[in-house]
C-alpha cells in the first residue's frame, strides 16, 4: 500500500511537471507568433529613421545654407612715432579690420607702467590672453557663467606693470572677426555669402589713434633712453568664401551608430523586465516541484 501511494505521488508530480512544461511551450509559441509583428515594426521604424537621417545629410551636403569665409591672419609690425625722442611716449594711427594687438616694451624700469590708449574705440584686454590656462576663461564674459569665469576688461585704456626685462600687453580689438582666420555665416547663395562676408569685415575697419607710453608711480612719462617699443597687429582681409560641406559617409556612419544606440537604450529596460519575469517564473516552478506532497 505504501509503494502504491509513493508511485501515485510520483505520477502526480510527473503529470504536474508535464502540464507546466506544456503550458510554458504553448505560451512561448504564442509569444513567438507575435514577435514577427514586433520585429517588422522595429525594422520599419529603423529604416524610416535611416531614410530621414540620410536625407538630412544629403540636403545639408548638397544645399547647405552655411558658408565658410577665410581671411588673412598674419601679424604685421607697425612703427610708432614720437613727438619727443627723449620721452617714452609713442603714437600711431590704424584704419583696418584687426583682432590681435601686441605692444611689447623692452628695457623699461622695474615697477613702471606700460599704458596703451585707443582713441576711437574700446577694446579687450586681459593678462591671460594668449596663455593656456587651466581655469575657465572667456574674453567677452557674456552669458550665464560670466560670474564664475575670468573675463577681459573692455575699455579704451589698458595698462600693465612691468616686472621683467621684456613685457607685452595683449588685446583684441574686434570680437566679431574670426581670430583664427576662418568664420561661418548663413546665406541663400554664394554671391550673397560673399557680400555678407565683405560687409562684416569692412564694418570692423575703424580709424583708431593709438597712444602708448611708459610711466612712473606718479604718472609721469619716463626717459626713453634704453627703452624699445614694438607694435604688431593682426589684420584681416577677405580671401575666399566656400560653401560648407560635410562628409556624407562619415555622417551616415555617425547617424547609424546613433540609431543603434537609441534602439539599444529603448530595448534594455523591457528586456531586463522580461528576463526577470522568466527567471522568477522558473524559480517559482522549481520551488513548486521541490515542495513535499500534501498528505491526505
Amino acid at each position: 500500500m505504501l509503494l502504491q501511494k509513493k508511485w501515485y505521488q510520483n505520477e502526480l508530480h510527473s503529470s504536474t511537471r508535464f502540464e507546466i512544461t506544456l503550458w510554458s511551450r504553448t505560451y512561448m509559441r504564442k509569444t513567438m507568433s507575435q514577435n514577427p509583428n514586433m520585429l517588422r515594426t522595429m525594422v520599419g521604424i529603423g529604416l524610416t529613421l535611416i531614410f530621414v537621417l540620410g536625407y538630412a545629410v544629403y540636403s545639408n551636403t548638397v544645399e547647405s545654407e552655411y558658408y565658410g569665409y577665410e581671411t588673412t591672419n598674419t601679424s604685421e609690425s607697425l612703427v610708432p612715432s614720437q613727438d619727443d625722442d627723449s620721452v617714452a611716449e609713442w603714437f600711431l594711427s590704424t584704419n583696418m579690420p584687426m583682432t590681435w594687438v601686441n605692444v611689447t616694451v623692452t628695457g623699461a624700469p622695474q615697477d613702471s607702467t606700460l599704458r596703451v590708449q585707443a582713441d576711437g574705440t574700446p577694446w579687450f584686454h586681459s593678462p591671460f590672453l594668449g596663455d593656456n590656462q587651466e581655469f575657465p576663461f572667456s574674453c567677452e564674459g557674456d552669458g550665464d557663467y560670466s560670474d564664475i569665469v575670468e573675463t577681459c576688461d573692455y575699455s579704451t585704456n589698458h595698462e600693465i606693470v612691468i616686472t621683467q626685462e621684456e613685457s607685452t600687453l595683449r588685446g583684441i580689438v574686434s570680437s566679431v572677426l574670426p581670430i583664427e582666420g576662418l568664420g561661418y555665416l548663413q546665406a541663400d547663395n554664394l554671391e550673397e555669402a560673399y557680400g555678407k562676408a565683405g560687409d562684416l569685415i569692412s564694418q570692423e575697419a575703424t580709424t583708431i589713434t593709438w597712444r602708448m607710453g611708459v610711466y612712473d608711480d606718479e604718472g609721469n612719462a619716463v626717459d626713453s633712453v634704453g627703452i624699445e617699443l614694438s607694435v604688431s597687429m593682426v589684420n584681416h582681409e577677405l580671401i575666399v568664401v566656400n560653401e560648407f560641406q560635410i562628409d556624407p559617409i562619415e555622417e551616415s556612419v555617425y547617424s547609424l551608430a546613433t540609431l543603434i544606440g537609441c534602439f539599444s537604450l529603448m530595448l534594455v529596460l523591457p528586456l531586463i523586465i522580461y528576463f526577470s519575469a522568466i527567471y522568477k517564473a522558473r524559480k517559482d516552478e522549481s520551488k513548486r516541484l521541490e515542495a513535499p506532497p500534501v498528505e491526505n
